[in-house]
């Protein structure tokens, strides 16, 4: 394995601001204000989402710490710059130096912050510190079969269909689901970029 292959810069905690939004690293602090934003919709009834109960989100959040500690997640809670309100969560995961891959996952936000432009232009900034900070290779997400939003919302970005894992992960109403696997890779982001921007154009519009 040769070290072009490796990241430039190891992920880690780092702020990104754009478009109205705010990225920073989530904290145990967080755990009134993102319980409140899970609140918005009632989201942990979704049983293809992840999103905390109100009463477990300093667990949720200590999970999330536990996987930048280990080196294999780096945790986001993503805020309204226009009044300050959290609105919702993100994590780049499944990190893997060697091969300069990570994943964007563990995203949600606030019902009333769905089908804004809010996470085109938390992708963008996500993938854009990817690529052009970390050297990333390849961008990667994951999500449930029957989880039809978030797959229609990760092809509206632009991301390549990898294939479908069967029979791969307990959902947490315990049944099993099968995931679907999606990716850009690093020759993909300009592209990429310029329809992410095409798109933030259009919400504005």
């Amino acid at each position: 394995m040769s070290a072009s292959q490796s990241f430039k810069v190891q992920p880690g905690p780092h702020t990104l601001t754009g478009y109205g939004v705010r990225l920073e690293p989530l904290t145990l602090a967080h755990t009134q204000a993102l319980a409140a934003a899970a609140r918005d919709g009632e989201l942990w009834n979704l049983r293809v989402t992840s999103v905390p109960e109100p009463d477990q989100t300093a667990a949720y959040i200590q999970t999330a710490l536990d996987g930048l500690a280990a080196g294999h997640r780096v945790p986001f809670v993503v805020i309204d710059e226009t009044n300050g309100k959290v609105i919702g969560s993100t994590s780049y995961h499944d990190i893997l130096a060697p091969v300069a891959r990570l994943e964007i996952g563990f995203t949600w936000y606030a019902k009333s912050y769905q089908r804004t432009h809010v996470n085109t232009a938390c992708k963008l900034m996500l993938q854009k510190h990817a690529f052009e900070t970390l050297g990333a290779a390849v961008v990667g997400w994951r999500t449930d079969n029957f989880n039809h939003a978030s797959r229609r919302a990760i092809e509206r970005l632009g991301a390549k269909l990898d294939g479908i894992l069967r029979h791969h992960a307990l959902r947490r109403d315990g049944t099993v689901r099968d995931t679907v696997m999606y990716s850009v890779i690093a020759g993909d982001w300009p592209e990429i970029q310029a329809h992410l921007l095409s798109q933030l154009k259009h919400h504005a519009a």
